[in-house]
């Protein structure tokens, strides 16, 4: 009988349970492939992302000292060694403290040695806002690595991709940040039940996640599901909301927005972080310079409010867009 998804047995797990999954599938599946970060061994990660993998793989999981600079520096010197390192920066926003090695080193190093060497380096950061981490442990840095040649970025909003992703960033040849919203760790999904490379994610492929005629709209992690949401909200309105979520920054998906904006002629992006120099208005940019023919109306970009996140709760959910703010912006754009 022919094997196909849809007959191999699928099991639930959450966003954050869900890590620790594929990491232990891709350490299972390549010898070469380790593991090294604060805490992520003995403690199972500071947000128990990685329990059982220091018991299961021993020495290739190795907590480090606290010390970006040193886990990104090993991971470089261990990838130009033959190893597929994947390192781990606990919160995204101390990605600030290895800066340099990150943008000046693991980015440009088969640049600057002429093709000779490649760096499989995988980052993974915990990112976002809604959590109640305040100000410094709750940015969305993704947008800070937007300017940087030589980096992928996938921000994954879902268990299977999250599940699809990470593998596919542990495989590649390039280095990868992989960014993992923290407050969507209580969000579930299915996998396989048993380690399946057909479930793996491409990287550079957006993800269609509802059709609709009427406008398209932009969204990536915590953002996906407050579209969805607003989506169906408008439904109920008489609007037809495509909501597309791009899963890759870079590189971007843009023919899959562009084949939206091709039926329906209007956008919203709606982008965690503040609006100046994030992914949302770079993607209006290419929008406008490239597809500006498929456009009947100005693109509208929705961002969180340009200040530090806030550490209160309603302050923190004030500050970033919601679903009655994504309804608001559509139905003020479809008017015209």
């Amino acid at each position: 009988m022919t094997d196909t998804l849809a007959s191999r047995p699928l099991v639930q797990m959450n966003y954050r349970k869900v890590i620790g999954r594929a990491l232990a599938d891709e350490l299972a599946h390549d010898p070469r492939v380790v593991f090294l970060g604060e805490d992520v061994g003995e403690a199972g990660g500071a947000f128990k992302t990685t329990a059982g993998l220091k018991e299961r793989f021993g020495d290739r999981v190795r907590d480090t000292p606290i010390s970006e600079q040193a886990i990104i520096g090993t991971a470089v010197g261990a990838s130009l060694m033959g190893l597929r390192p994947v390192a781990e920066i606990m919160f995204a926003d101390f990605a600030g403290v290895c800066f340099d090695q990150l943008v000046n080193t693991l980015a440009k190093y088969r640049y600057t040695s002429g093709g000779q060497a490649s760096v499989p380096v995988t980052v993974r950061m915990a990112n976002g806002a809604g959590a109640g981490f305040g100000p410094q442990h709750s940015q969305a840095a993704e947008n800070w690595f937007l300017n940087i040649p030589g980096l992928k970025i996938v921000v994954p909003g879902t268990v299977p991709d999250m599940y699809g992703l990470l593998r596919s960033a542990v495989r590649d040849d390039d280095p990868v940040l992989v960014f993992e919203h923290k407050n969507l760790f209580t969000v579930k999904g299915e996998v396989p039940a048993e380690p399946d490379d057909a479930h793996l994610v491409p990287i550079g492929v957006a993800d269609v996640v509802r059709e609709g005629g009427d406008v398209t709209v932009v969204a990536t992690q915590q953002m996906r599901h407050r579209a969805q949401e607003a989506a169906a909200l408008l439904a109920d309105r008489g609007v037809s909301a495509e909501v597309i979520d791009p899963r890759t920054l870079v590189p971007f998906d843009l023919a899959t927005v562009a084949a939206s904006l091709d039926k329906t002629s209007r956008l919203v992006v709606v982008q965690e972080g503040p609006p100046d120099g994030g992914w949302g208005a770079s993607l209006i940019s290419t929008v406008c310079t490239q597809h500006f023919e498929l456009l009947d109306a100005a693109p509208v970009l929705l961002a969180s409010d340009p200040t530090p996140v806030p550490y209160a709760g309603v302050l923190e959910q004030a500050s970033l867009p919601d679903a009655a703010r994504i309804v608001a912006a559509v139905e003020q754009l479809v008017r015209y």
